[in-house]
């Protein structure tokens, strides 16, 4: 099955969009920062805080999709599903860090 959109995020997209307008500022200050011929501790501290807002990013998408699209939307999950696709977001969660 082909989904054309991301439905699960409809109701967050402002949130998302606002992170990655937070995302943008990083990486502008990045590329601020080698222009002005920062020290490189300052460089790579402001590119492993962008590192993390992506994987935080990703991990948020990657949740709605396995709630949404992963786990059946027309029947309730059995304790079994529900309990495989809890672990399947923590290891993504955890792997992301």
């Amino acid at each position: 099955m082909v989904y054309k959109y991301m439905a699960h995020t409809a109701r967050d997209k402002k949130k998302l969009l606002d992170r990655i307008k937070r995302i943008r500022g990083q990486l502008n200050g990045v590329e601020k920062a080698i222009e002005e011929s920062r020290e490189c501790g300052e460089v790579l501290l402001t590119l492993a805080a962008c590192r993390g807002a992506m994987n935080s990013l990703m991990a948020e998408i990657l949740e709605g999709h396995v709630r949404n699209h992963v786990l059946p939307q027309d029947i309730p999950p059995d304790a079994e599903a529900a309990h495989a696709a809890e672990e399947l977001i923590e290891v993504i969660k955890r792997y992301l860090r």
